[in-house]
């Protein structure tokens, strides 16, 4: 096929940037199973490690995770040395990949990725119809998968960083404020303020309420059950908001 009018270097660079977005679309799902899995985990400061011991650490078969070990090389989430055939996960990888309690702990974003591809069937109704889609329409892995990805950014800065930011609020805080939290979420940024600032009253208000029965089993798990309530309400309807 010939077709005039084509810029060569414009289509090239385009098909280069569409082929590296399907590398990453590919990538995404096995990312996923190194999470389900703990393959990150099990080369987490381990050194050189053939695919082998990597499949004996985590206790699964080797063949799929050697498989799987060359996806994560080609695209420069692990080492690998052809002289020895051994994969180290460096140091750096292993902050964001392997360790929940870092504050650059990105795994947790693949579950929403993954809920878009499960709402597809919604997706093009809304689009058809222009009528949108709630969130509380959306696969659950999304409503999981944000609470993971911003979860470890609340710990690490919300009450070291960005409430002392804002002036005078930490000591309000302090000495004990009423709180809404408004698109709360399951609660991660309500808990995580309450452990901190015990003196406070707070409350977190989200409309999707399978998010809000999440939220109060956090509270209680992190034992704040007795400052922290959370209720179901659109952001233009909960209480105190006039």
């Amino acid at each position: 096929m010939s077709v005039t009018g084509i810029d060569e270097a414009k289509l090239e660079a385009f098909m280069g940037q569409a082929v590296t977005d399907m590398g990453a679309i590919i990538s995404a799902p096995l990312m996923v199973i190194g999470e389900k899995l703990g393959l990150y985990k099990a080369m987490a400061h381990a050194g050189p490690l053939s695919s082998q011991e990597v499949a004996d650490r985590a206790g699964v078969a080797e063949r799929s995770v050697r498989e799987w070990l060359r996806n994560q090389a080609a695209g420069g989430y692990v080492e690998f040395d052809a002289a020895s055939d051994r994969y180290t996960l460096p140091d750096e990888q292993a902050m964001a990949l392997a360790d929940e309690d870092s504050p650059v702990y990105i795994l947790g974003v693949y579950d929403s990725i993954a809920s878009l591809y499960a709402d597809e069937v919604k997706i093009l109704e809304a689009f058809k119809s222009g009528d949108g889609m709630g969130w509380h329409e959306h696969d659950p892995r999304l409503f999981h998968g944000t609470e993971r990805f911003f979860k470890p950014g609340y710990r690490a800065h919300l009450v070291e960083d960005w409430i002392p930011a804002l002036d005078g609020v930490k000591a309000k805080l302090e000495a004990g404020a009423e709180v809404a939290d408004i698109g709360c979420g399951h609660g991660a940024s309500t808990v995580i303020m309450a452990e901190a600032f015990p003196n406070s009253q707070f409350t977190g208000f989200d409309y999707h309420a399978g998010s809000i029965e999440q939220a109060r089993q956090r509270a209680e798990s992190a034992g704040v059950g007795d400052r922290v309530e959370f209720e179901t309400a659109a952001a233009a309807d909960y209480p105190g908001n006039g």
